[in-house]
């Protein structure tokens, strides 16, 4: 299950409350370009449009080697188009309910593979505070440090 991209501010920005896997929606030209790793998730989050799942502002470029021109299916790409999201409705209803309440949201964290597959891991969260990020961010120093002077 490797790892193609990473929303590295998500657990410092948002405290993970339920993790959920969803099936990512891509043309083919776009699986290559996740599938090399460049796909960027910062600033991306995840919303329920219609009854559907969907990931929004998720930047995936453009595939370099694709055919350009008249009869090309690339031609007027948009990096920053919304993507839907594959998940049971069972799953959808929860997350609906999730994103209902008061102060939770739904924030994507990583994109792996499973198989031939392409994954995204959705998470329920609530936003964190400024005092606590601070807060978060001292205790691991703290930490490191202890670790530090009990390997002396």
């Amino acid at each position: 299950m490797p790892t193609l991209s990473d929303n590295k501010f998500a657990r410092r920005d948002y405290e993970v409350i339920e993790e959920i896997e969803a099936g990512l929606e891509l043309f083919g030209a776009e699986v290559k370009v996740v599938r090399a790793g460049q796909m960027k998730l910062k600033g991306a989050f995840v919303k329920i449009v219609g009854g559907a799942l969907v990931l929004v502002n998720g930047f995936i470029p453009k595939y370099e080697k694709a055919a350009v021109g008249p009869g090309s299916s690339i031609g007027g790409y948009d990096p920053y188009r919304t993507r839907q999201l594959l998940v049971h409705k069972k799953e959808l209803s929860k997350l609906a309910d999730a994103a209902n309440t008061k102060g939770l949201t739904l924030v994507p964290l990583s994109v792996y593979t499973r198989g031939r597959y392409i994954k995204l891991k959705i998470a329920v969260a609530r936003g964190r505070r400024d005092f606590e990020k601070k807060s978060i961010l001292k205790k691991r120093d703290l930490d490191r440090e202890l670790r530090r002077e009990l390997k002396r």
